[in-house]
């Protein structure tokens, strides 16, 4: 277990702001398109300090908030197993989306692939 703890927050003041469905709930509203402002907590443990007494340098975070901004600022957020995936992307060869895919959506999945991400420079 970790002994020091940092935090950085992406609140939804970045512009966030991603459209989604979950294709699986056809049981509910959800399987809608529909809309979210997305924000962003990451915790950062490590057991000894950095010479500058930080856990980590908030400075080598750019290429992370960089990602988060090129995957959900204005974009539409797709499951790569979603049936319509074909239509969603004759929306964007009309210009009337930005689409990014992945591997499952929503909050959770979302917390998933920006931890996943792998965006840090030490």
């Amino acid at each position: 277990m970790a002994k020091f703890f940092s935090t950085k927050h992406y609140g939804h003041n970045i512009g966030l702001s991603a459209v989604f469905r979950q294709p699986n709930a056809e049981h509910s509203h959800c399987h809608l398109l529909h809309g979210y402002s997305l924000a962003f907590t990451f915790t950062f443990g490590c057991d000894t300090l950095d010479n500058k007494n930080w856990a980590v340098d908030f400075g080598g975070l750019k290429p992370l908030k960089a990602w988060l901004e090129d995957h959900f600022d204005h974009k539409l957020a797709l499951d790569r197993q979603d049936p319509h995936l074909a239509k969603f992307q004759e929306l964007e060869a009309l210009d009337l989306a930005e689409i990014r895919i992945f591997d499952g959506v929503g909050a959770e999945k979302f917390a998933e692939h920006g931890a996943n991400s792998a965006i840090y420079e030490a």
